[in-house]
């Protein structure tokens, strides 16, 4: 079963700079200028939809002492939260190698639960769940759990979302950036 450490810190300083990310559509360019708190490695995923379902994206972030290894995103005209955020993952953990032992960040509390405690059941139940109904977005959960059991070091983990972490904001940056671009 892949490795869950919890939640990153969530206490900061004061100084931190208050994050403004959810009230409008900061480029990666103005995160780096007003964030300097919280991790400075690890992947750091987001997702994002508008309308739920509705335009979505996602992004993720591959960073080593503060220096961007790595980075993707994407896009999708009609899609959910849940299916970006899934994306996002999928994406951050093909960035590391398998013998990596690092922090993987996401802000969805689902996702972490999915990977890291409910995926091991449904897979040896045929993927099916203990309750009724089917796995919603079950192709995406196979693959973002299998890319994390090849990832033994990677620690998936909760980040809390537009909390001023950096690179968790240049994430939702990225997830975001469908919103600005021009059609």
């Amino acid at each position: 079963m892949p490795a869950n450490t919890g939640a990153a810190r969530e206490s900061a300083p004061a100084s931190r700079a208050a994050s403004r990310t959810k009230a409008r559509d900061l480029t990666v360019a103005e995160v780096l200028d007003s964030f300097t708190e919280g991790p400075d490695t690890g992947v750091f995923t987001d997702g994002a939809a508008e309308g739920n379902p509705g335009p979505g994206g996602w992004g993720a972030v591959y960073v080593v002492d503060g220096e961007v290894i790595d980075e993707g995103q994407g896009s999708d005209p009609y899609t959910t939260n849940n299916k970006m955020e899934l994306t996002a993952l999928i994406a951050g953990l093909r960035m590391i190698p398998p013998a990596a032992g690092i922090g993987v960040y996401t802000d969805s509390q689902l996702v972490v639960n999915i990977v890291t405690k409910w995926a091991e059941g449904w897979e040896a139940r045929g993927w099916t769940k203990k309750s009724s109904g089917p796995i919603a977005n079950l192709e995406l959960v196979k693959e973002a759990y299998a890319l994390a059991k090849q990832r033994p070091g990677a620690r998936i983990q909760w980040i809390k979302a537009h909390s001023g972490y950096r690179w968790n904001e240049y994430a939702d940056a990225l997830a975001t950036s469908y919103r600005r671009q021009i059609h």
